[in-house]
């Protein structure tokens, strides 16, 4: 069983590296944790389109191939987040700039709103947000349909 995390760091980024040289790509990995997560940072490129894919599908796609991986050679810490040219930390900052927008309206009415359905990743934007700004913030809903409710706190 191996069980170091800096193994597990090389044994993705090594993967990743190899799953992107089949596309013809020959670059260096930046490989960092961040809360028991592997980040795996790809730097920008001629191939950043298709790599991404159509709304991350692709970058996704690398993420989950890349955890089954360590999974399977029984590694112990098996969550990867892969970002491709800081795709997702761009989304991430353009989110947050929208989110300011809903929280001041939040704290100015002092009425509960309702967000549209989200994925995890930016639920998770939202939620950090709303405490840095003293707001409740709560998740509700199943699948696609899940969402957050921004309300004042008590």
């Amino acid at each position: 069983m191996n069980e170091s995390m800096d193994e597990a760091i090389i044994f993705a980024k090594r993967y990743i590296e190899d799953l992107l040289s089949f596309f013809g790509l020959n670059t260096d990995v930046y490989a960092t944790t961040e809360d028991d997560v592997i980040q795996l940072s790809v730097p920008s490129t001629h191939l950043n389109g298709f790599l991404i894919g159509q709304r991350g599908e692709n970058m996704r796609s690398m993420q989950y191939l890349t955890s089954t991986a360590l999974k399977n050679n029984n590694f112990v810490n098996t969550r990867v987040n892969v970002d491709i040219a800081d795709y997702k930390k761009q989304r991430a900052d353009r989110l947050r700039e929208k989110a300011e927008g809903w929280v001041k309206k939040v704290k100015d009415s002092k009425e509960p709103m309702e967000l549209e359905p989200m994925n995890a990743a930016d639920r998770r934007v939202i939620h950090q947000l709303a405490a840095e700004h003293g707001l409740k913030s709560e998740s509700a809903g199943f699948g696609r349909e899940r969402h957050i409710i921004l309300e004042v706190q008590d």
